[in-house]
């Protein structure tokens, strides 16, 4: 009987690492498959010897292993530390002139350079360095790809024929909605022209830049008209975004600017068919800051390399933000430490960035607020650099990996259990190595 559970224990051992190695080998990750197929062959050996040892001694045995087994999943379960919530809101607002696309635009009006430059003179260095190199999207760069090139350049195109279209007219006669019914009808129908998640939020000033950085309204203020925020995240392929800082990335990022773009317009106009007045924020064209809305919206955390860190996705998403005074209700604010102090732990993000521009220490405090900062001008220097825009820092987070069964289980852990995480941090390391290479990818 105790050698028939040790066969039995070894055969769910090896079972668990063969269906590993088939969801890795289907995801494309030969060092996990590899390292997988290992772990199943050898990892039974230990249980089918020891049920040849003495009955008396592999009863022991046994009850020594359920006993720690029985511990392990305890200590796992167990949070250990009570993770605080901190502050995420001050009465500080962006002003998007100091973002790096405003900064790259300026570079084309010798007015307006010479007067942010005067109002901003610490940036000047900083963008010089920049500013001498090739440029996204160039031709010149280090990444360029004809084809993929163009193709990004064809979704960005698109995005830029839409950019005028994000403001519709109501309708002059309010169409009355229950409120749950509008606010689960905007949700579903964002996810069924293929949004990954929708979420609202009530509005906040922080939520706002303070001032227009781009195109006409370089330098307007932003006023504030809605009262509602409807944010929508749309996937990023995982196989484009691990072949960064390629070319390859640069396509779907383009692509998925321009999907998320089009939900979001399609849902200000609905919005406005109802007779209330909405606005789409796309690529090129935002008065908000769509992280801290997506955030705000239950979506996710905003993490250590600066980006919202979706509770599916991860980081691998594109972000678009449909503001509006139509009633809605608004989602609770899901805050999830865990994955802050997993972000505090893990640091792979800022080891693999090609540009050095992702903090490796603490959270510091900013404009009122504890947080990571990264270097924007380091980042944007390295994709003029390449001429893409990297994806390096999304491609490799532990929570980018897909949304299945097999990473789902490690994501309930990790949200379970102070001492899982770090368990878990060293099985990423272990399955899919420190720093990935990236991955090669035919289009």
């Amino acid at each position: 009987m105790i050698q028939i559970i040790y066969f039995i224990l070894a055969a769910l051992n090896s079972s668990f690492f063969i269906w590993y190695a088939m969801v890795s080998y289907s995801e494309k990750e030969p060092l996990a498959t590899m390292r997988s197929l290992l772990l199943a062959i050898t990892s039974p050996i230990p249980f089918i010897a020891a049920g040849y040892l003495p009955q008396e001694t592999g009863l022991t045995i046994l009850i020594i292993l359920l006993t720690l087994t029985i511990v392990a999943a305890v200590l796992f379960y167990i949070p250990f530390k009570r993770l605080a919530v901190e502050n995420e809101s001050s009465g500080y607002r962006i002003d998007e002139r100091n973002t790096m696309f405003s900064r790259l635009e300026i570079t084309q009006s010798p007015e307006k350079t010479k007067t942010y430059y005067a109002e901003n003179p610490e940036h000047l260095a900083l963008d010089k360095k920049w500013q001498i190199k090739h440029g996204l999207m160039s031709s010149s760069s280090s990444m360029y790809e004809v084809k993929a090139f163009a193709a990004a350049e064809a979704s960005f195109n698109v995005i830029a024929s839409l950019r005028n279209s994000v403001s519709p007219a109501p309708l002059a006669i309010k169409k009355i909605l229950n409120t749950k019914d509008a606010t689960v009808f905007i949700k579903n129908w964002a996810k069924k022209l293929g949004a990954i998640d929708a979420g609202v939020c009530e509005l906040k000033p922080y939520h706002f830049y303070s001032h227009r950085g781009r195109g006409k309204v370089y330098g307007d203020k932003v006023e504030i008209h809605h009262q509602y925020g409807i944010a929508i995240t749309v996937e990023m392929d995982k196989d484009y975004l691990a072949a960064g800082p390629a070319a390859p990335t640069l396509m779907e990022s383009a692509q998925q600017y321009l999907n998320s773009g089009s939900i979001a317009l399609q849902l200000a106009h609905f919005c406005a068919n109802m007779g209330y007045s909405a606005r789409a924020h796309i690529d090129g064209n935002y008065e908000v800051v769509c992280p801290l809305v997506a955030r705000d919206a239950g979506l996710g955390e905003i993490g250590r390399m600066g980006l919202l860190m979706t509770h599916s996705l991860g980081p691998r998403v594109r972000i678009a933000v449909i503001t509006t005074d139509m009633p809605l209700l608004a989602d609770d604010r899901k805050h999830d430490a865990t994955v802050l102090d997993f972000c505090d732990i893990c640091k792979k993000c800022a080891e693999v960035c090609p540009g050095q521009a992702i903090p490796t220490d603490d959270k510091k405090e900013i404009h009122g607020i504890r947080r990571w900062q990264i270097n924007q001008e380091e980042c944007f220097s390295y994709w003029c650099t390449t001429g893409t825009d990297c994806g390096r820092c999304m491609s490799v987070c532990p929570y980018s990996h897909p949304n299945n069964r097999l990473h789902n289980l490690v994501r309930w852990g990790i949200k379970k259990s102070w001492l899982f995480r770090r368990m878990a941090l060293w099985m990423d390391d272990f399955f899919y190595g420190r720093k990935p290479k990236p991955i090669k990818l035919k289009f």
